[in-house]
């Protein structure tokens, strides 16, 4: 005798048979998540509801990049954001600059211990690396990090 469960299985696998195209799996998939009680039942499993909500991600990313790309208004927006991103690093080294300008003169007339001086020697061995970082990028353009870098900025 074959139960309910088996049924479901067996209804699932011929299902899945059928749409091993993903242009049709798309097409089957996109007709029944709009009836209520499937979108429901979708959005409670965890791995569905990521996967969809990364390729809503994508499509959003993918399409913003076309109008930059593509469109004269894409592109002054996406000058204003070269701009904003510029201002962004100019102004995080400012907040470096003036913080530090606050925070040593505090210094003055202490002697620091050798475990505070081993971890302001890590710090100031981080921010040393930051701002190598930040010339090579502003020089080449090229903004990636090697393993070091990224294994000394995490504090490792």
């Amino acid at each position: 005798m074959v139960n309910k469960a088996q049924t479901t299985q067996h209804r699932t696998e011929v299902v899945h048979d059928l749409i091993e195209d993903d242009t049709v799996a798309a097409k089957v998939a996109s007709d029944v998540l709009r009836r209520p009680e499937v979108a429901a039942r979708v959005v409670a499993d965890d791995t569905a509801r990521h996967a969809v909500n990364r390729a809503q991600t994508d499509r959003s990313r993918q399409q913003a990049d076309a109008f930059r790309r593509e469109t004269p208004a894409g592109r002054a927006v996406r000058k204003i954001e070269r701009t904003q991103e510029f201002l962004d690093l100019v102004g995080a080294c400012h907040r470096f600059v003036a913080a530090c300008g606050k925070a040593v003169p505090r210094l003055r007339d202490r002697h620091l211990s050798d475990d505070e001086q081993a971890v302001l020697a890590q710090n100031v061995a981080r921010c040393r690396a930051t701002l190598d970082w930040i010339e090579t990028a502003a020089e080449t353009g090229k903004v990636d990090m090697d393993e070091e870098l990224a294994r000394l900025l995490r504090g490792e």
